[in-house]
């Protein structure tokens, strides 16, 4: 009964956010609105981020976070449980995401993702990786910070995923730092299981079924970063994974 009473609150909110607040979004996310500020940030990096914190917010997610997300040019790199991840990462600060390009066709998550400047790659495909490599760097020596999820792929919850080093290249060929970011959702991480995907789970299923759970926290941890000028992308893909593990044990 307490699920169906979510949805009969929540469903016309997502209806409502999608069908006034994408386009509103949609129409500030373009050249000209980049040129004005808002609270310190360009509009459209703003819009953005208000964007996510109302999408987080309905879904029954209270933010917390802690120390202090890196300005300027960064490689964050996290962990990866949801397809909120994204979505609560911009509710923080702004990134330019690298991304399957599965997400592209998602509704709410898909249209917002392109006009934000999320970097698409069609996994398997090593051209497609190259270009997605050129991208990250051109975007790193403009000023510009990018998120990528090391592990290449959601996991179940239940663990963290090998960091694939290869994503770390960019950053150490323009000399950027990789600040490591932990997600939490539940209390001390309790909910981690249950934002993920399922076995055999597909998007819209999971949508439903995460938009009738119960509200909970969500604790997003900006990590001490990685000086990438002093270690190989090897070492520097491992210590920004043992950073984020380190954070999701403490109890």
């Amino acid at each position: 009964m307490l699920r169906l009473f979510r949805y009969c609150y929540r469903v016309p909110l997502v209806i409502l956010h999608g069908t006034f607040g994408l386009p509103f979004v949609m129409l500030l996310l373009n050249p000209w609105t980049a040129r004005i500020s808002v609270y310190g940030e360009p509009l459209d990096h703003w819009v953005v981020g208000w964007w996510s914190r109302v999408l987080v917010r309905i879904f029954g997610l209270r933010m917390r976070r802690f120390g202090t997300p890196l300005p300027d040019a960064v490689l964050f790199v996290a962990n990866h449980v949801s397809w909120l991840d994204i979505t609560v990462l911009h509710s923080q600060r702004w990134m330019g995401f690298v991304a399957k390009a599965e997400i592209e066709r998602w509704p709410l998550i898909g249209p917002i993702a392109r006009r934000a400047g999320t970097i698409y790659h069609q996994r398997g495909d090593n051209v497609s990786l190259h270009g997605v490599m050129h991208q990250m760097l051109d975007r790193l020596q403009n000023g510009q910070a990018v998120g990528v999820f090391p592990e290449g792929r959601t996991h179940a919850g239940d663990s963290i995923g090998i960091f694939h080093a290869r994503i770390f290249q960019p950053a150490i060929l323009s000399g950027k730092p990789a600040q490591p970011v932990a997600i939490k959702y539940g209390e001390k991480g309790s909910a981690q299981q249950i934002m993920a995907f399922a076995a055999k789970e597909h998007f819209l299923g999971n949508l439903i079924r995460v938009l009738g759970e119960p509200s909970r926290v969500c604790e997003v941890h900006f990590l001490e970063p990685v000086a990438v000028s002093e270690e190989g992308r090897r070492k520097i893909a491992d210590l920004c994974r043992q950073r984020i593990i380190d954070v999701m044990a403490a109890q």
